[in-house]
């Protein structure tokens, strides 16, 4: 029933073979890595005019301005980015180019911002989706948190279907959504500079009260409002990135498909952020950081709860008309584009893990892939996290977006550091003059990326420290530290496994003593018994446990009555206690004999019924527990096949995330098309 339910949520298992069919084309490849960015059109202009509201609606002129700021370093970033893909296909992205070129701590510093941020990414935009619908069904909105984990969990099975048919899934609204916003934007500016007509949003009538009007600390407090505003708009810059993680899941060639790609992305995200931007503002779109006291409507304070609404609503009822199809279109793709923005994430996330497992970073099961061909442990482990952040926060986009793009912006500055350090290295030995020219030019376009970026990253901690980055800030270090830990584990468990120079493959213990443990008389121990024999050791006595005097006198008599020849031994349990007995015994026998082996052999029933493990086997799942930690001591499971078990006879083994698998290495193209 299980496997049914899995075939019918995840599809048929895919061989090793077909991974190249799960490639992208450009065509899919924008929806499934660019869907962050450009769906961050939906609230961060409003998150402009937010910060800007403290100084009233005079400040509204400096939007403009911070709109230019942020467009220049967006295609700043862009570029940069473009320089990463070519010069790291592998899909390392920004952890690759930190790794490489500025260390192990500078690469686990980025690996964990964007860590961080990946899961931030599926929680924000989710949890956004849900307020944006919430402000038009009342049940969603009672029911913000089951509704957010539950998108979750959809992302998180459609996902595990494959990255290409996620990415067919989400292209539709995707294009739908930027169709429909380019053509709000180009319909708004015709009807204002061709038919001269007036643009009024829903908000344009209320009144805006500055806070902070007449300080005596104006132009620090300016300068401060102008800085938050800016960061909140870099929000625009979130899931960039993502496309540098991706290249490997790109048609040939990768590096200029992913390339182009960005350009692409970045040319549509900053058409539809400054087209949404001069619509608001000509329209006269107000919103307030404190909408209770900041917001008169009507003449009256705003009530109590009273919550901004959503900027692309407003922009669609000013340029379409109140509900038009055109506002209904916007609404409703909006709220859908939000959702899926969180699919940025589910595919960096995943292939970030596998690259880092694959570096002994992280558990090795992130670098399997699953019966897909996705990465389907880390999609798991980013839903459980997302999930787990929209509980603590209780779905409140409001108080998650202040822990938002401070990791970006940290990955940001050390990979563009990274790639200067990467043209000066290949300059010193470039001779080509050419190809030195192009290195130059690459190294400039990355060092004012890294100047930007760096001071963006200033800006943002100091704007939103107090307000909630600082969690962020914190939660870096621990994954780091966590994250080095792992490796150090596994470092010792390869250092200890390793074969030295004085270990002797050759050399056999001196003898092998065995013991079958038995408890009754009956085929189980008859089995084990047999097999026990058959593979002829130096010793072998059966084992028992005296609990009861009487019982131990049967099994004894019918153990003689049976003529079994192998020695029965009857070990006394004063305390009624089975399992410390049987490890004395078998420590008297190491003692005795330290170069001598001791095999325990155990018969276990197998059952077909979950319920069943629960009657059965305990004694002998605490034995091996204990055994294991035993030097010199081999533990030997005999299976008895109960009848119950006829029914899992021939069914194939269940595969699920977390299933015991190995990278496929056939080829050197899956090589290729592998994380790195």
């Amino acid at each position: 029933m299980t496997d049914l339910l899995k075939r019918l949520l995840v599809g048929r298992a895919l061989r090793s073979g077909q991974l190249h069919e799960q490639l992208l084309p450009k065509r899919i490849a924008l929806p499934v890595f660019a869907s962050d960015p450009l769906s961050s059109v939906a609230y961060a202009p409003l998150e402009i005019l937010v910060a800007l509201s403290v100084a009233g609606v005079a400040a509204y002129a400096y939007a403009p301005w911070i709109a230019v700021a942020i467009v220049v370093l967006m295609f700043t970033v862009v570029a940069s980015y473009r320089q990463t893909v070519h010069a790291y296909p592998s899909g390392g992205g920004d952890y690759e180019v930190a790794m490489t070129n500025l260390g192990p701590n500078a690469g686990l510093t980025v690996a964990s911002a964007l860590l961080v941020d990946y899961v931030l990414t599926v929680a924000v935009s989710v949890s956004s989706g849900v307020d944006n619908i919430g402000s038009a069904i009342p049940f969603v909105a009672e029911h913000k948190v089951g509704v957010a984990v539950t998108m979750v969990v959809l992302l998180t099975v459609l996902n595990l279907r494959g990255i290409r048919e996620s990415g067919t899934i989400f292209a539709v609204p995707t294009y739908a959504f930027v169709v429909g916003v380019l053509g709000m934007i180009a319909w708004g500016l015709t009807r204002v500079g061709v038919f001269g007509d007036e643009l009024v949003a829903p908000s344009a009538g209320y009144e805006l009260r500055a806070e902070h009007e007449g300080s005596a600390l104006a132009g620090l407090a300016l300068a401060f409002m102008l800085l938050r505003a800016f960061s909140n708009g870099c929000a625009a810059l979130t899931g960039v990135e993502a496309i540098s993680n991706g290249v490997p899941a790109f048609r040939k060639p990768k590096s200029k498909n992913a390339a182009t790609t960005l350009a692409m992305m970045g040319l549509v995200a900053v058409s539809m952020f400054v087209g949404v931007i001069a619509l608001a503002l000509m329209s006269g779109v107000k919103a307030a950081e404190d909408p209770a006291r900041q917001l008169l409507i009507d003449g009256r304070p705003a009530p109590a709860g009273f919550t901004n609404e959503a900027i692309l609503p407003q922009v669609a009822s000013a340029v379409f008309g109140h509900d038009s199809a055109g506002f209904l279109f916007i609404s409703a793709i909006t709220a859908l584009i939000l959702f899926l923005a969180a699919n940025t994430a589910f595919n960096g996330f995943p292939v970030l893990g596998s690259i880092l497992a694959q570096d002994r970073y992280l558990p090795r099961q992130l670098h399997t892939r699953g019966d897909r061909l996705a990465f389907s442990n880390g999609i798991v482990l980013l839903a459980g996290f997302a999930c787990l952040l929209i509980f603590v926060f209780n779905a409140n986009p409001s108080a998650l977006v202040h822990l938002y793009i401070v990791g970006v912006f940290v990955s940001f500055t050390l990979s563009q550091i990274g790639m200067v350090i990467h043209w000066t290295r290949l300059l010193r030995t470039e001779t080509d003059r050419q190809a030195r020219r192009r290195m130059v030019r690459s190294r400039l376009i990355n060092g004012f990326g890294a100047a930007f970026t760096g001071l963006v990253l200033m800006v943002v901690l100091v704007t939103k420290f107090l307000i909630g980055a600082w969690i962020v800030v914190l939660a870096m270090p621990v994954l780091f530290i966590l994250m080095r830990s792992i490796r150090s584990h596994y470092d010792k468990v390869a250092s200890e496994l390793e074969i030295t120079g004085d270990y002797d493959a050759t050399v056999l213990p001196a003898r092998n003593h065995a013991i079958v443990l038995i408890s009754k008389i009956h085929k189980p121990t008859m089995r084990a018994l047999a097999y026990a024999r058959a593979t002829r050791p130096s010793t072998l006595e059966a084992v028992t446990v005296g609990v009861d005097g009487a019982e131990a006198r049967r099994l004894q008599e019918e153990w003689e009555r049976h003529g079994i020849p192998v020695p029965l031994k009857m070990l006394d349990s004063p305390y009624r206690e089975i399992t410390q007995p049987i490890l004395d015994y078998v420590k008297h026998l190491r003692r005795r004999s330290p170069r001598d082996v001791v095999t325990v052999f155990i018969p276990e029933y197998v059952v077909g019924h979950w319920w069943e493990h629960l009657l059965h086997n305990q004694s002998a799942l605490r034995l091996k527990a204990r055994l294991l930690f035993k030097p010199g001591v081999m533990v030997t499971s005999v299976p008895w096949q109960l009848h119950s078990s006829d029914r899992l006879t021939g069914r194939p083994e269940p595969s699920a995330p977390g299933s015991v698998r190995r990278p496929s290495r056939r080829r050197a193209e899956d090589e290729e098309i592998s994380a790195r």
